[in-house]
C-alpha cells in the first residue's frame, strides 16, 4: 500500500502546508479506492505497530498521533496491534469491513487491556461554500458528557457523550479558542487555543486522555481532506 501525506493540527500547533494538502488531494482525486488511517487514542497504551492481514502497515504510532492515509480496497481485514517491536500477543485484535469509496479513521480507544477499534467515517465529497466546518468526537473513556464552546461563550456542541460523533457545524473562517466543559457546568476542563479554521476545509476535534489518570484531558484538531 502506498503511504499518503496526512495533515494534523494539534494543540502543540503542528500546521499543515498548502503544498502537502494539494499533493494528497491531487493523488486522491485520481483514485477509486477507499482510505483508512489510524489514531492512537489510548492514553495508557505504548507506541504501537499495526498489522493488516499479517502485514506491517504502521510502525511506532504513539499516543495522540495519526498514521498516514492508506488506500484500501473494499473488503474484510484483520487488524492486529502490538506494542512497538513485538509481534506476539496483540493488545488488540479486530476484524473490520471497508466499504467501497469511503474514508475511515480507525481510533484505538479505551485503556489497556480493554481496547477497541472505533471507526469514525469522513465524508468524501468537498463542499465549496466558503466556510470551514468542524465536528467533535469524545474519546476520553472516563470523562462525563461535555459541551464544546467558543471562548466568547457560544455553545457549538452540547451533551457529547463518550464515543459520540457530532454532525458538522460551519463557522466563519478565522482563528478560534474552544473550551470543553462538563455538560451543565461553567467550569472549563480544557482550553484549545489558536485553532485556525480555513475556508472550504473540514476539521474534527478529538477529546482524548483522562480526567482521573496521570495522562490529562487533551485535544487534537485535524484537517480532513476531501476529493
Amino acid at each position: 500500500m502506498k503511504n499518503l501525506n496526512s495533515e494534523k493540527l494539534s494543540t502543540d500547533l503542528k500546521h499543515e502546508t498548502s503544498s502537502d494538502y494539494n499533493i494528497e488531494k491531487d493523488y486522491r482525486e485520481t483514485q477509486s479506492n477507499s482510505y483508512i488511517r489510524f489514531l492512537n487514542a489510548s492514553s495508557n497504551s505504548p507506541a504501537v505497530d499495526i498489522y493488516s492481514n499479517n502485514t506491517l502497515l504502521v510502525q511506532n504510532l504513539p499516543y495522540k498521533e495519526f498514521s498516514l492515509y492508506f488506500p484500501a480496497s473494499s473488503g474484510n481485514y484483520n487488524i492486529r496491534i502490538y506494542p512497538t517491536g513485538q509481534n506476539i500477543n496483540p493488545i488488540l485484535d479486530a476484524d473490520i469491513h471497508i466499504a467501497p469509496n469511503t474514508i475511515t479513521n480507525l481510533a484505538i480507544t479505551g485503556n489497556t487491556p480493554n481496547l477497541s477499534l472505533y471507526a469514525i467515517p469522513e465524508p468524501v465529497a468537498a463542499q465549496n461554500f466558503g466556510r470551514p466546518c468542524i465536528r467533535f468526537v469524545h474519546l476520553s473513556p472516563d470523562a462525563p458528557a461535555v459541551d464544546l464552546n467558543l471562548s466568547i461563550g457560544t455553545k457549538v456542541f452540547s451533551n457529547v457523550t463518550y464515543k459520540k460523533i457530532t454532525d458538522y457545524a460551519c463557522l466563519p473562517a478565522g482563528t478560534y479558542t474552544f473550551n470543553i466543559n462538563a455538560t451543565g457546568s461553567d467550569n472549563t476542563a480544557l482550553t484549545i487555543p489558536n485553532v485556525q479554521l480555513l475556508p472550504n476545509t473540514y476539521y474534527t476535534i478529538y477529546a482524548l486522555g483522562s480526567v482521573e489518570a496521570s495522562v490529562p484531558l487533551s485535544a487534537v484538531v485535524t484537517a480532513e481532506q476531501r476529493q
